[in-house]
């Protein structure tokens, strides 16, 4: 009997064990991003840029970064291997009607949205998209440098930025602004020439939407902006927010 006993919790610690190792294993697979750069209009030469410090910005925090400018991958199989996809400086139309059907699928069943500068010059006869990335770019100025005011720091791409962020970058006017959308950060139009959205210029923002989560910000025209440390900071915290982490 004595035997019997010892054998049953011999088994029972081996079951334990194989329970609590596969828990670990899954705990521990990294989730993906999947960086999309297609262009059909205007082509930022910030692009390799951008992927490099995205790619870094994955190794260091633990999240894989896969990068295409391959439409196709807008399909059901392929994009359940991601938990946010990150539009880098997108132009103009770059899925057709079967892959805008694929990503709005994709983001009701919970996935994350990151829009980077030119991701609001993209897919004007889609108003999805529109809704999703928070607005649509309608002008900018030439590049210079500006005052952002940081609205709200209970953001994790927001809490560490100073209340007045003053840097270097090509600005975006904006049209069609989801009204619904969380305002990080606006432009003080005063700090620079060529605003014209007036006091309330927003300049980054999150959402959720349709049962996913957005998070864009109209930084990252200039190759300097992805060696900042404080813009890779905060896009970092805008990828975390769009991959559900806290």
């Amino acid at each position: 009997m004595k035997h019997l006993l010892l054998a049953v919790f011999s088994l029972l610690l081996v079951c334990s064990g194989c329970s609590h190792k596969n828990g670990v294993a899954e705990s521990k697979i990294p989730p993906t991003v999947l960086v999309f750069y297609k262009t059909a209009g205007f082509y930022h030469t910030s692009i390799p840029t951008g992927l490099r410090a995205l790619q870094d910005l994955g190794r260091e925090n633990g999240f894989g970064v896969d990068t295409t400018k391959n439409a196709a991958y807008f399909v059901a199989d392929s994009l359940k291997k991601y938990q946010a996809v990150v539009f880098l400086s997108t132009t103009q139309d770059v899925l057709n009607p079967t892959q805008h059907t694929a990503f709005e699928q994709y983001i009701r069943n919970g996935g994350g949205f990151v829009g980077i500068h030119a991701a609001t010059d993209t897919e004007y006869d889609w108003p999805w998209y529109n809704q999703l990335v928070g607005a649509y770019f309608e002008s900018h100025p030439e590049v210079q440098k500006a005052t952002i005011r940081v609205k709200d720091k209970s953001h994790p791409s927001t809490t560490f930025l100073p209340d007045n962020w003053e840097r270097t970058d090509e600005w975006y006017n904006f049209k069609s602004i989801n009204p619904n959308v969380k305002v990080l950060a606006t432009l003080d139009e005063t700090t620079y020439k060529g605003g014209k959205n007036g006091e309330n210029h927003p300049i980054a923002w999150y959402h959720a939407y349709d049962g996913g989560r957005a998070f864009y910000t109209a930084g990252g025209h200039t190759d300097e902006s992805f060696r900042e440390p404080l813009f890779l900071r905060h896009l970092l915290g805008g990828i975390n927010y769009a991959l559900g982490r806290k």
